[in-house]
């Protein structure tokens, strides 16, 4: 017995659907944390009661692919009805996951395929009754019915997608599904087994079909995931790293680099603003004033929002001069925005810890407000009265 004659037969079944289970409890462990862990409970729990769907019709056709097992014909149509239905099912979840919330994936197509599938299997099973001559090489009966209309729901659910606007992967995905398909359709109606490559697609692109789902739902809790670390790293409206991460990445900063500087930007009349022209231009002009802060500490260190109209900036002063950055973030405001801001600045000279740079900054911040606003003041160059009290 050669290796390609092995794999066509029984064994073959048993391996792909040993394979295909395993990918399906790796995916039903991932569901069942999305369903855990977020609020969309109801597309989570369809998918988390769909997978075991998957799991028993694979466990079905490992049962039927021992042809000396003489099991009822209504087994088969099981098998096939639980492969229909679960493959709308999952589709209809991936369509929910991975399409925007504008977009309207409607229930009812789906349900009518569903109940479609029951209706054909019920007429499969009154009027035509199986026969040794519609049994295939692995044990399993055709089912002309059947078989045609899961190409055709393949098929539909394929067209779906793009108007769905559906990513590129899940599409290769219904690709694969759709050849599987005809492959079975052409190995039983066609070949009758004869072909051992149509046999061992028929086997195995199972097992590439499930992988590619198992990809998009790991893509999928990796894409969650990295959502919910941002939100919590940074301020929402203006995409800046919040107080608490900031002051984090100013002190690992601060041990890396052999000099720090904090830079306190206020913006002015910012209040005045807001009563005028109202909170939707207030926040676009602190969005731009954020974006020249992140361009300006790109590559030389971070920024981030301190609360209200306060943003900092905190930069090693290994290549670049503090007070010309800050100059460069004045400047910029002045000739992009159609706000000033107030600039303070201190250094790792004036102290070791962040939080009392911060406040050095601001304190050098709050002598440029009342000095005239749009200006840069360095902590060091404010009179010694203001330096001593707050240095110690």
């Amino acid at each position: 017995m050669t290796i390609l004659t092995w794999l066509t037969g029984p064994n073959g079944q048993i391996i792909s659907s040993a394979c295909v289970i395993i990918i399906l409890v790796l995916m039903l462990f991932m569901s069942t944390r999305l369903y855990t862990s977020y609020r969309n409970k109801r597309i989570y729990r369809l998918l988390t009661l769909t997978i075991p769907l998957f799991m028993i019709q694979n466990a079905i056709l490992a049962m039927l692919a021992y042809p000396e097992q003489e099991l009822p014909p209504w087994l088969h149509i099981v098998s096939t009805v639980l492969q229909i239905v679960s493959f709308i099912i999952i589709n209809f979840v991936f369509m929910k996951l991975y399409t925007h919330r504008g977009a309207q994936i409607k229930v009812m197509p789906f349900l009518i395929l569903i109940g479609l599938t029951f209706v054909i299997a019920l007429g499969q099973s009154l009027f035509m009754e199986p026969s040794s001559e519609t049994v295939l090489p692995g044990g399993q009966y055709r089912f002309l019915a059947l078989d045609f209309y899961s190409l055709i729901v393949t098929f539909l659910v394929l067209l779906g997608t793009k108007g769905a606007e559906m990513n590129g992967k899940f599409s290769a995905s219904l690709i694969t599904y759709f050849v599987l398909d005809l492959s079975r359709i052409a190995d039983g109606y066609v070949f009758h087994g004869s072909v051992d490559w149509l046999v061992l697609l028929s086997y195995f692109l199972p097992i590439v079909y499930f992988m590619q789902l198992f990809l998009l739902l790991f893509e999928w809790v990796i894409e969650r995931l990295m959502m919910t670390y941002q939100s919590s790293i940074t301020d929402g409206l203006t995409g800046l790293y919040n107080r608490r991460h900031f002051t984090t990445k100013a002190e690992q900063l601060m041990r890396r680099q052999k000099g720090l500087a904090v830079i306190f930007c206020d913006i002015d009349n910012f209040k005045k603003l807001n009563d005028t022209q109202g909170h939707h231009k207030a926040d676009g002009v602190l969005k731009q004033v954020a974006e020249i802060m992140k361009e300006e500490s790109a590559g030389i260190g971070a920024a981030g929002r301190y609360g209200g109209e306060e943003l900092l900036a905190c930069i090693s002063m290994e290549r670049v001069k503090p007070e010309r950055v800050a100059e460069s973030i004045r400047s910029r405001v002045e000739k992009e925005t159609i706000v000033t801001v107030s600039v303070g600045v201190s250094t790792s000279k004036d102290s070791h810890e962040i939080i009392q740079l911060i406040k050095l900054a601001d304190e050098a911040m709050y002598h440029s407000k009342t000095t005239g606003k749009n200006k840069v003041s360095l902590f060091s160059s404010l009179p010694s009265s203001k330096k001593k009290a707050l240095s110690t």
